[in-house]
């Protein structure tokens, strides 16, 4: 039986609170947030330009004239805002006892931005900090939870809405027009990235964008897509066979839905995701198609649709309780199609919990 994850429900001050610990061992005497959505985990503010500035006692966030009415809605119950021309200039003023030595989210600000921040903020030591954020935004709350659950509802709708479409008499850019259209209809803020929509040939292309091609007669289309609930992704993959497919389609086909449902059910927190990876490549070389699946198994979701953490070869960190992966092997034969099966499953002590509920056995139409 596959353990629940305890429900978590962290207000800003209690997020405040571990950034502040954390900031605290790290020699600092501030921290900026720069990055969007780590801005929005923190304090729930959906608009284009805030920064964050932290100390081990303050916290002040900054915005411009545009959002100085949204933000009464999203941030002002939580920490001082200023509505501002630029954190720069205000840092400027010396009015924020913010102290000399400011964190900065490294992996996030480009050579050129750090470089303006020196220049124009002499007096401030700047130092890198890397994946700050990174332990605190996989593991997701109860209201992160139902938001990506909606998410994937809406998938799983859309999904179902676009299967009776699929015909020789569309094209891929038809079906992914249609995808787009449906997230909306349905609720979605927005796609949460541009759907990949691969006939035939074309399948074995892993990010293919849609093209004017019609899909082929009595080949497969992988279609990948996603959408944005309140802030939150959804990714899942489907291949369908438009048509009866040839037998060598569905063989691989049924190979990778197997190696998909191993991966769903070997997955366990603890593990890093080298180790779940591994697993799964093993048992595609082992078939013969170790070299077609070139990609990572998977990866993280939640206000991004790709985050921390990694599940591939390069994923050292271990997968924690309450993190949200994919799980999505694929098999690619050039020339000839492609075909990947993804879902998105919640991680506990003990197993994996599937999001998606659109069917995953080979389906011709």
């Amino acid at each position: 039986m596959i353990e629940t994850v305890e429900k978590r429900s962290l207000t800003i001050s209690s997020k405040l609170q571990r950034i502040r610990e954390k900031l605290a061992m790290s020699g600092l005497d501030a921290m900026l947030v720069t990055y969007l959505p780590d801005v929005r985990w923190l304090t729930s503010f959906s608009g284009s330009n805030g920064t964050v500035l932290l100390t081990p006692a303050d916290s002040w966030f900054f915005t411009d004239f545009r959002y100085q009415e949204q933000v009464k809605d999203e941030v002002t119950n939580s920490l001082p805002v200023v509505t501002a021309e630029g954190y720069v200039k205000e840092l400027k003023s010396q009015k924020y006892a913010c102290g000399k030595r400011i964190g900065f989210q490294s992996e996030r600000l480009s050579f050129d931005a750090v470089e303006r921040l020196r220049a124009e903020l002499p007096d401030f030591e700047f130092v890198p900090i890397g994946g700050f954020f990174d332990d605190l935004v996989m593991v997701k709350e109860e209201s992160e939870l139902e938001r990506m659950r909606k998410a994937v509802e809406i998938s799983d709708r859309v999904f179902e809405k676009i299967l009776p479409l699929l015909s020789p008499k569309v094209t891929e850019l038809d079906v992914a027009a249609e995808i787009s259209y449906w997230n909306k209809k349905f609720g979605a803020d927005k796609d949460s990235f541009d759907p990949i929509v691969a006939s035939g040939p074309r399948g074995a292309l892993p990010h293919a964008r849609p093209s004017n091609q019609h899909l082929l007669p009595n080949e497969l289309v992988v279609i990948d897509m996603g959408c944005m609930y309140q802030g939150y992704a959804s990714d899942q993959t489907r291949t369908v066979g438009v048509g009866r497919v040839s037998d060598e389609a569905r063989k691989v086909y049924n190979l990778v839905l197997e190696a998909h449902l191993l991966g769903i059910e070997s997955a366990k927190a603890g593990m890093t995701g080298t180790e779940l990876d591994g697993i799964v490549r093993d048992f595609l070389t082992k078939k013969g198609y170790g070299q077609e699946f070139g990609h990572s198994l998977g990866h993280g979701v939640g206000l991004e649709v790709h985050e921390k953490p990694t599940v591939g070869k390069k994923g050292e960190t271990k997968i924690p309780a309450g993190s949200v992966i994919t799980i999505e092997p694929g098999v690619y034969l050039p020339g000839k199609f492609g075909v990947r099966i993804e879902d998105m499953v919640l991680v506990t002590a003990s197993g994996a919990v599937p999001f998606q509920k659109s069917p995953k056995h080979l389906i011709e139409v």
